[in-house]
């Protein structure tokens, strides 16, 4: 699947796709012109439009988790096996994630979104574990 700034890059793309479906999800409960507005006192979306939009999100968080971690461990050169391993891991958590909760299946959401956290936690801690030695 590629290094780790690659799955960085595809998570960006899968954000994207979470986006253009959202939005389009939100149309179709409110209409065009809802969205076209400036939103002051627009309703609460709710149903698949509502979860996409929690999604979405809960994804720009784990973006902003994810991301340093991984500039990281490349700017350092410290990648290895294990990390590809957990971003990889990540990336399909967060697939995973973006289905479940679109479907409304929260238990199943909610280990899906451990295995994301736990990735992304291993990822900073590989970040110190392999930091190269203070000149």
């Amino acid at each position: 699947m590629g290094t780790e700034l690659n799955i960085l890059a595809l998570y960006g793309l899968l954000v994207v796709v979470i986006v253009v479906l959202q939005v389009l999800a939100a149309m179709g409960q409110v209409g065009l012109g809802a969205l076209l507005s400036p939103r002051d006192d627009a309703a609460p979306l709710t149903g698949v439009a509502g979860r996409l939009e929690r999604a979405l999100q809960n994804s720009v968080v784990a973006m902003a988790l994810f991301g340093p971690a991984v500039l990281i461990l490349a700017f350092n050169g410290t990648t290895t096996g294990a990390t590809l391993l957990a971003a990889q891991a990540f990336l399909i958590a967060r697939v995973l994630y973006v289905a479940a909760y679109a479907a409304g299946i929260p238990f199943v959401r909610t280990l899906i979104w451990a295995v994301g956290i736990g990735a992304t936690a291993f990822l900073y801690y590989a970040c110190f574990a392999a930091a190269p030695p203070a000149a």
